[in-house]
């Protein structure tokens, strides 16, 4: 067994309710893998709410100490014959579960517990894709869809006019539904769409059961594992659900949202169709309006509303929502952690600890927040620099080392290096020192600066530095040198006479205008 298992994540899907192959369906980890952990995690009595508080790597620990493979010991009933008796009235799981443990008791077998014989049935109505006789259950899944039909939204000025898509999420028990329209299908209002969906239901849901968009699945192959998308499966760990996408083509599989499609078609757009919509604003209150009305509709063939069955039913049985609403972010791969223990982004620099100096880490950026990730586990959590700022370092005093022997570029070294060069570019270097809190954030724009030597010569990067801090730059910078030594500025002697401080460069004089 593989010691990547998440041990943890699978005792929080398993305390959802999912059963084993929707886990494996949903977290992308292998069926063996997921039935190892139900079975010690049954064995030992361990659930979890015991685990809750602990890493995964102790979690991992505390079930496989030996790495033992355990392996189920009950009987498994005839599936076949249970759907066919299933279907008969006055026939229920119950009472099929009830016949089987009798059963088992005769032949000295042992028997499996109603909720498994529950799970394995849901089990065996997907492997063999039939449809199960079992009614939906409150508070357990929602299913979400974008609306084939649109709506559009003019423009006031030119008489444009834009697409506007719909968002429609359904909780399949009591039919209670969620619309939002957005002006487009990207990822991040798709993520956007179910924190606002979350939020209207006032819950969350240990399933939520998606269509093959690139924004939710990756890959769905006929045979193979699901692939997810990275982020979207991101935003179903932060409520605790599973992401389970029906079938390739295959409606049956999410019938409510369906339904919802085109009953929303109906009944909100089809109302609206006569008006003009000049305001998103205006277009987002006419669909809540017309939703309100729908989810208040009574059934046709039942007594009651989606609203009234989904307030009196389903909502107390749904997750409590968590403390804090997920967050749209962006990952960026393989950022390499510099010799100064700092990794760079969007033309700042985060402080990471300095035994990471070398190595590949992942950034995550959600709101205001930078977080360093290396191998799945967090090392750091900065505050993000706003875009407007440039050449900027947040630096954790922790994360610089005591002893900086170890490090090939220190700043004894880079000071050496700038004597060489000469007084002027040995001050411009000093300057650099000065002004970082650290001497670790001095070291790449002071590298940067020497490093013009190779290009220009360390006679003219002397002189380049003498005309910069001529000028009074409190700093200067690479970006105030190199455009010196681009442009030759630094082989232009002062003509006699000109006063001191006045402004060196191309002055064409007077016999350059004198044909005109």
């Amino acid at each position: 067994m593989a010691r990547k298992i998440k041990a943890k994540r699978i005792l929080q899907l398993r305390d959802g309710g999912l059963s084993r192959t929707a886990i494996s369906r949903s977290t992308g980890m292998s069926k063996q893998s997921v039935c190892d952990v139900f079975d010690v995690a049954e064995e030992q009595g361990i659930a979890y709410d015991d685990v809750r508080d602990m890493p995964d790597d102790e979690v991992y620990r505390l079930l496989f100490p030996d790495r033992n493979n355990h392996e189920p010991a009950y009987a498994l009933p005839d599936w076949e014959h249970v759907h066919k008796e299933l279907a008969k009235t006055g026939v229920t799981l119950k009472l099929l579960h009830s016949e089987y443990a009798d059963k088992c008791s005769e032949q000295g077998q042992v028997s499996m517990g109603y909720d498994r014989f529950c799970k394995l049935y849901r089990e065996f109505t997907v492997r063999n894709s039939v449809t199960s006789r079992v009614g939906h259950k409150a508070g357990r899944i929602c299913e979400v869809d974008w609306s084939g039909p649109t709506m559009e939204l003019a423009n006031p000025d030119t008489g444009e006019l834009t697409t506007v898509y719909l968002f429609v999420g359904t909780l399949p028990f009591s039919r209670y539904s969620y619309v939002e329209p957005t002006l487009d299908m990207k990822q991040d209002t798709w993520l956007l769409c179910h924190v606002h969906m979350f939020e209207h239901f006032g819950g969350s849901v240990p399933v939520i059961v998606p269509d093959n968009l690139k924004t939710g699945v990756v890959k769905h192959p006929r045979e193979g594992e699901v692939v997810l998308n990275g982020a979207y499966e991101e935003m179903a760990a932060h409520y605790g659900a599973a992401i389970m996408p029906g079938r390739v083509r295959k409606p049956k599989d999410k019938p409510s949202v369906e339904n919802t499609v085109y009953n929303i078609a109906l009944s909100v757009i089809g109302p609206l169709r006569g008006t003009a919509f000049t305001s998103f604003d205006a277009l987002r209150a006419a669909v809540a309006g017309q939703l309100e009305a729908y989810n208040a509709a009574p059934f046709q063939k039942r007594s009651g509303s989606r609203k009234a069955c989904f307030e009196s039913e389903e909502r107390p049985l749904l997750r409590p929502l968590p403390a804090v609403p997920y967050e749209i972010c962006t990952w960026v791969y393989d950022r390499k952690v510099q010799k100064n223990s700092h990794v760079a982004y969007a033309k700042n620099f985060y402080s990471v600890s300095h035994i990471h100096v070398g190595k590949k880490v992942d950034l995550r950026i959600a709101g205001s927040t930078l977080e360093v990730f290396l191998g799945g586990e967090r090392l750091a959590t900065h505050r993000l620099f706003p875009p407007y700022l440039s050449n900027k370092y947040s630096t954790a005093e922790s994360h610089m080392p005591q002893d900086r022997s170890y490090q090939d570029w220190n700043a004894e070294r880079i000071r050496k290096w700038a004597l060489r060069i000469g007084p002027c570019c040995s001050a411009v270097i000093e300057r650099s020192f000065t002004s970082a809190r650290f001497e670790e954030q001095a070291y790449n724009p002071c590298l940067a600066i020497l490093r013009l030597s190779h290009a220009y010569s360390a006679p003219r990067l002397e002189r380049a530095c003498e005309m910069v801090l001529e000028t009074g730059v409190r700093t200067p910078r690479y970006a105030h040198i190199k455009p010196i030594l681009e442009t030759n500025q630094d082989k232009i002697a002062p003509e006699d006479g000109c006063a001191d401080g006045d402004a060196v460069g191309y002055v064409r004089g007077a016999d350059y205008y004198g044909g005109i």
